[in-house]
């Protein structure tokens, strides 16, 4: 009984910190170690220290880039820098001074990366800034900008992906640097040529990883969820019309590290730091990155990175990739990719230390009971061996040169197979044989019909990939109501349901339908495709389906002029402006031309343009879809769609931002925390609004079902922390 007692008041009394969550105001962020190791490392000159460890005990800045690969992304970057950031600066910080300038992150193209110096703690304490908060959840959820870590978008810049190369990046959750690939892959390119496989090994976190990259809405991305020092060989279709291995063009491998370049924003790795934290996961990155190399075409490029300024995570790795694969790899040199950026080079000599702190020039001087954990490899080459692998092209970003947190990056390129490749080739090793000792399964013949999967080791089971074909039922009804051009590839359609009503239709690119075709029984797909069309199921149109939003800027191309209508800035402002619930906007209000177009096109689903005048490189092209009643129309958006087109037009938002207000703000503020320390701000529950119809036709609100909440594994040990 005693002790029931005792355990029952231990427990009482256990910290916040213990419960699993940490209070960082009371985290003193100091740590003797920390300050130790890294002066023996010089990670820095001497007479920076001082502001190096300044900056790492001061709160990070807010960051964010505007996509891309958006039409309204010139557009949306005007805005913010005449609208938004006027505000800023005529806002004033509690203390009565003038908040700082905003300003372009130098190195990121187009001034489309911004830097405002602001913590999340100023913006609350300002209505005007506090619009600007809710401007860039608003805009995230949209998919127009993404709120991540200044240094966290140098490796994706790094791998200088273009529309056609095929990328894997081999730790992608929670997905903000996949984001960053999808913009590059489809800068200029609807549905290019090329894809991205985004892969990571905790199956929560890839819904989360999902969710992110969903809202650029691409059709050419594949998630799948494996082990990345494991990763199954993908097979396709070779020129003879046999199978062979897909090599890619680029591989990001942002590996799990330490972290303790996220000081400024994990405060809670102060009390927890230690010096062996990069020797416990050195073997787990090299695994990673040695994998990627592997799966790494001849003349391709992999980019390493970690969150973390250790030298046994970075340089130590490297070298060791560089050392095993004897010339067949070489590093970039990245000195004129990024104008200024400011960057230390690649170190060429470091010392290994345990949490006792004693450090080893060499692994003969480490104790014998050690053996396990310290390895040779982890020891710096001679001077003259690291010169000669250029290792000082490596880049280190260390917080207090340009106010960000810590990054450490290196670009390898591919100029010949790995010794162990070459040495397969030589024993005539087929495809299929050099992928089995990585396959979580047997390989199988694929089916002419995609059969459902089988249950997976690992206790689920996701939803078959069903393709169309072109007798596929409702194909022609679709086909003929959007007049849409036989260059669709009808074979890239899919559902993901064998039997029954199907309620959406996905489209993906040609290169991901092949790879989910050939690898679909053995590998752990989770999703893909972008959500194209809809069921709307009315008695007054000919067919079942609405084009979805979603899909519309990849089926753009391939839709006929028989359902688009052009329409004025007017119009498509009282489109929008349009808030009640119980009435549509009458189409007999809009101008003659766009009420006699909408006649001729009739009832239904339709895409509605507008295009500004002049044109200029931030002139507006917008493509809405839209739902034409019988005496009314209305954009088919959600509620942060509608607010993105109202403010690039200049619209009235302020009924949409009352409503906003009358949100839960404890919810906002926990799931803005929540994704922060994953540095995946623009991750959060989204709460849409749809405009739907009744199955009479008639329009009204309805408020879908709130997607479940983002699920992630919270690492507790920092050996093994993600360095997203």
């Amino acid at each position: 009984m005693k002790r029931n007692k005792k355990h029952s008041k231990k427990k009482t009394e256990r910290s916040y910190s213990e419960r699993g969550r940490t209070n960082y105001e009371f985290i003193v962020p100091e740590s003797a170690n920390f300050d130790a190791y890294y002066k023996i490392q010089n990670i820095c000159p001497p007479e920076e220290w001082d502001a190096f460890k300044k900056c790492l005990q001061n709160h990070l800045p807010t960051t964010f880039r505007i996509t891309d690969s958006k039409f309204e992304a010139k557009a949306l970057r005007d805005l913010i820098q005449g609208q938004y950031f006027k505000n800023i600066l005529n806002a004033k910080k509690e203390e009565g001074s003038p908040n700082p300038e905003p300003v372009p992150l130098p190195w990121y193209p187009d001034n489309l990366a911004w830097q405002i110096q602001l913590t999340r703690t100023d913006i609350r304490k300002s209505e005007e800034l506090m619009k600007l908060h809710k401007f860039l959840i608003s805009e995230t959820e949209s998919g127009n900008i993404s709120r991540q870590e200044a240094v966290s978008m140098i490796p994706p810049l790094a791998l200088d992906v273009k529309p056609h190369h095929t990328v894997l990046d081999m730790c992608a959750a929670p997905g903000s640097k996949t984001a960053q690939l999808i913009e590059y892959l489809h800068k200029g390119n609807r549905i290019p040529e090329g894809m991205i496989v985004a892969n990571d090994v905790s199956n929560s976190r890839c819904y989360m990883l999902v969710h992110q990259a969903m809202r650029l809405s691409s059709a050419n991305i594949l998630f799948t969820n494996h082990d990345a020092s494991r990763m199954p060989n993908f097979m396709v279709t070779s020129k003879d019309g046999g199978e062979e291995i897909l090599k890619f063009d680029r591989i990001l491998c942002d590996v799990p590290c330490s972290g303790d370049g996220t000081l400024r924003k994990n405060a809670d790795i102060w009390p927890k730091w230690t010096a062996s934290s990069g020797i416990h996961i050195h073997n787990v990155q090299f695994r990673i990155a040695k994998r990627g190399c592997e799966m790494l075409k001849v003349g391709g490029r992999l980019v390493y990175s970690t969150c973390s300024f250790n030298p046994v995570e970075n340089e130590a790795v490297v070298m060791r990739l560089l050392t095993e694969a004897k010339n067949s790899l070489k590093l970039v040199d990245l000195s004129s990719s990024f104008p200024g950026l400011k960057y230390q080079k690649g170190m060429k000599t470091w010392t290994p230390m345990w949490k006792e702190m004693v450090p080893y020039k060499k692994f003969e001087d480490v104790p014998e009971k050690y053996h396990s954990f310290f390895r040779p490899y982890m020891f710096p080459p001679s001077e003259e061996v690291a010169s000669g692998y250029n290792i000082d092209r490596c880049i280190r970003i260390l917080p207090h040169h340009q106010d960000t947190g810590g990054f450490f990056v290196a670009a390898l390129e591919k100029v010949d197979n790995l010794p162990w490749e070459s040495s397969k080739q030589a024993n005539n090793t087929t495809a299929a044989e050099a992928d089995a000792e990585d396959s979580p399964s047997e390989a199988v013949e694929p089916a002419k019909e995609p059969a459902k999967k089988r249950q997976r080791f690992s206790g689920y089971r996701e939803d078959p990939f069903v393709f169309f074909t072109e007798d596929e039922p409702v194909w022609q009804k679709i086909r003929d109501y959007f007049d849409l051009s036989s260059d669709l590839p009808v074979n890239c359609l899919l559902t993901r349901c064998k039997e029954g009503k199907k309620k959406n239709i996905y489209l993906t690119s040609p290169k991901v339908r092949e790879i989910i075709m050939k690898n679909a029984d053995r590998i752990k797909i989770i999703n893909s495709g972008v959500k194209t069309f809809a069921r709307c199921d009315n008695k007054e149109t000919i067919c079942p389906f609405r084009i979805a939003q979603e899909g519309l800027y990849s089926i753009f191309p391939y839709v006929g002029q028989k359902r688009i209508v052009r329409v004025t800035k007017q119009d498509l402002l009282l489109m929008l402006s349009v808030h009640n619930t119980e009435k549509a906007l009458e189409i007999a209000k809009l101008d003659p031309k766009t009420q006699e177009k909408m006649k001729s096109v009739g009832q239904g689903s339709c895409i509605i343009i507008y295009d500004e005048e002049p044109v200029t490189e931030s002139s507006l092209h917008l493509e809405l879809v839209c739902w034409i009643g019988v005496v009314s129309a209305r954009p088919y958006l959600h509620k942060n769609e509608i607010i993105h087109y109202l403010r690039l037009l200049g619209g009235d938002t302020s009924m949409f931002e009352k409503l906003e207000n009358n949100r839960d703000q404890d919810e906002d503020g926990k799931t803005e925390s929540d994704v922060t320390s994953m540095e995946c701000d623009a991750v959060a529950t989204q709460k849409v609004h749809t405009w739907g119809l009744c199955r009479h036709g008639s329009v009204s609100w309805k408020t879908p079902s709130q997607e479940p909440e983002n699920r992630r594994n919270v690492t507790q040990h920092i050996e093994i922390e993600p360095s997203k």
